[in-house]
């Protein structure tokens, strides 16, 4: 700790851990304490997409924490979610080929969340008052903090006031919230920067309580573990020391800590990354490629390393209780579905029949989906079995590039008319994404341009968690053709891969994480040649699925690569396996 001249002066380690089993699991690299009910894993997200549960989301990110909590669950791991819970929630429209967002407000009482009582933040010289809500489970928690102003997710430039008011709320309100409810967390894992304030407010606590500052820095760093989504540092937003001056530093107690954070500033900003590699030892990668190429460093220009654990999915929300049956009937899932010893060789049940047969019953999902989901025509869909559906499912980013395979309407107008098959797009244009609405405008009016494509094409707004089930169960290829390099996982394309779709896609995100010889891949030295191939990849699954040894083949060997991949249970346990090393 510090006095007020910034002099650095020792406080034993007292009342906070045993002092012997400190420094034993600090020599060993290993956590001081097991995980129980009283200390839980803790998983910091701003956001949480969990329609189920009341909470909707705005993308991957989301729906990755939602699937962590249910594998944990799952696995009878204690486990508690710390999130905001947003009290409006964005819908999109498509009106005259605009996409228009509405704002529907939310109250959390409606989901069987119960309010605990307040806890309060400083920002601007005024306490704000939040709002502790929680939802148990079987061992497992989602704590939500939340108040009226709270606002959307993600409202505003990611460098802003409020952007940096919601996620300091998160981190010092959340870890009050924990206090409240008598936890203390065995490990936090901080999905991202936006939550670095969590583990700073469990490091000002550390060190108010009668921790030496360095002790408890060797302590927090030892606990936390960062979770890196994006692969490039330069790409994060920037807050000003004024801004920390009005949000941050009124929450912290200790002038040490204070101090330290102050420190990390280069010109009057700081990026929410430098510090959050400053209070993290334990750093993870969400995928195999990622880990190896994330371009971090920290304060002192270290490259930094990242542990490669890939992203996975839980399979019993994403995939057909049929196909599920069919995995855990034939040994090629486990009781908390990962892939058994010998799922390789289980998988040669998986017949041209059985495939048809299961497709039939996804795509019945699929219909009873689309009911209420008109597409950006007002018409409502429906398919028959004999429909051969591609599917683009994801965030409407640029790297994602949607727009790719309507480079060439007229050879894309071919292939669909070579076996009347549709093709359906849905993902949401971020708010203020000027970029990707004109992209997704122009789009529109590519098919709109041409009679075939217009009764083909389908562009499907407001996409959700609803939409992507039915279209992962009900579709026949999914298209994932990320800028090689540019995707740190992605888990839409896990969904496809567990439902029996063909996947066509660049090796990227955690596609790489197999051979390029696993799926259909879109490779090539040039973006027109990638088009190229993408056309002959849809001409091909098209031709497999009407052939039983292709059919089988192709989706056999998609599922000997990827299911130790995809499977949530492996994801959860290479974390268990990182932060208590045996």
């Amino acid at each position: 700790m510090s006095d007020e001249d910034g002099q650095y002066f020792y406080h034993p380690l007292e009342n906070i851990e045993d002092v012997e089993l400190f420094y034993e699991a600090v020599e060993r690299n290993h956590l001081t304490k097991a995980i129980s009910p009283e200390r839980p894993y803790t998983y910091w997200t701003i956001e949480l997409y969990d329609q189920k549960n009341g909470i909707r989301g705005g993308g991957g990110l989301g729906v990755l924490a939602a699937d962590t909590r249910r594998v944990a669950e799952k696995m009878n791991i204690p486990f508690a979610l710390i999130t905001p819970f947003y009290p409006y929630e964005t819908h999109q429209v498509v009106e005259n080929g605009m996409v228009r967002d509405e704002h529907v407000p939310v109250n959390y009482k409606d989901f069987g969340f119960k309010f605990i009582d307040t806890v309060n933040v400083k920002c601007c010289d005024n306490l704000c008052k939040l709002d502790v809500i929680e939802k148990k489970f079987k061992n497992t928690r989602i704590i939500a903090i939340t108040e009226p102003n709270f606002g959307e997710l993600y409202s505003g430039m990611s460098g802003s006031d409020h952007r940096l008011y919601q996620e300091v709320a998160l981190g010092f309100g959340g870890y009050a919230a924990l206090k409240l409810l008598g936890l203390k967390p065995a490990i936090m894992q901080l999905n991202e920067v936006a939550t670095f304030f969590a583990a700073l407010a469990r490091l000002d606590e550390l060190v108010r309580n009668g921790m030496d500052f360095y002790e408890a820095v060797v302590y927090t760093r030892k606990h936390t573990l960062y979770t890196n989504h994006t692969l490039v540092q330069a790409a994060e937003a920037e807050f000003s020391y004024e801004q920390f001056e009005k949000y941050v530093f009124p929450n912290l107690k200790s002038t040490a800590v204070k101090k330290w954070i102050a420190d990390k500033f280069d010109g009057g900003r700081i990026k929410l990354s430098s510090v959050t590699i400053e209070i993290a030892e334990l750093r993870s990668g969400v995928s195999k490629l990622h880990a190896r190429v994330a371009n971090y460093h920290d304060i002192a220009g270290n490259k930094v390393k990242f542990k490669a654990v890939t992203n996975g999915i839980d399979m019993n929300t994403w995939v057909l209780p049929e196909i599920m049956e069919f995995y855990h009937s034939f040994g090629i899932l486990d009781e908390f579905n990962a892939p058994t010893t010998n799922y390789v060789e289980k998988l040669g049940n998986l017949s041209g029949g059985e495939i048809r047969d299961l497709k039939k019953t996804g795509r019945k999902v699929l219909n009873e989906v689309l009911k209420g989901r008109p597409d950006h025509n007002g018409r409502i869909l429906h398919f028959t079995d004999d429909d051969f559906i591609f599917d683009f499912k994801r965030r409407f980013v640029d790297y994602k590039r949607p727009e790719l395979p309507f480079r060439d309407p007229v050879r894309l107008r071919n292939i669909l008319e070579e076996r009347g098959a549709h093709y359906i797009i849905a993902g949401r244009v971020h708010a203020g994404d000027k970029v990707m609405s004109g992209k997704l405008r122009k789009l529109l009016e590519t098919v709109a341009a041409d009679e075939y494509l217009r009764d083909h094409v389908h562009y499907l707004p407001d996409y959700d968690e609803k939409l992507a089930y039915g279209l992962s169960v009900g579709s026949n290829a999914a298209i994932n053709v990320p800028i090689v390099g540019l995707e740190a996982c992605g888990t839409s394309w896990m969904k496809d891969v567990a439902n029996l779709n063909f996947l066509i896609s660049t090796h990227d995100g955690g596609v790489a994480d197999a051979s390029a010889s696993s799926y259909l891949n879109v490779s090539g030295s040039s973006e027109e040649e990638e088009l190229d191939m993408l056309y002959q990849r849809m001409e091909e699954a098209m031709a497999a699925s009407e052939n039983d040894f292709d059919l089988e083949y192709i989706l056999q060997q998609q599922l000997k690569a990827y299911l130790p991949v995809i499977s949530g249970a492996r994801m959860l346990k290479d974390y268990l396996d990182y932060l208590f090393p045996k």
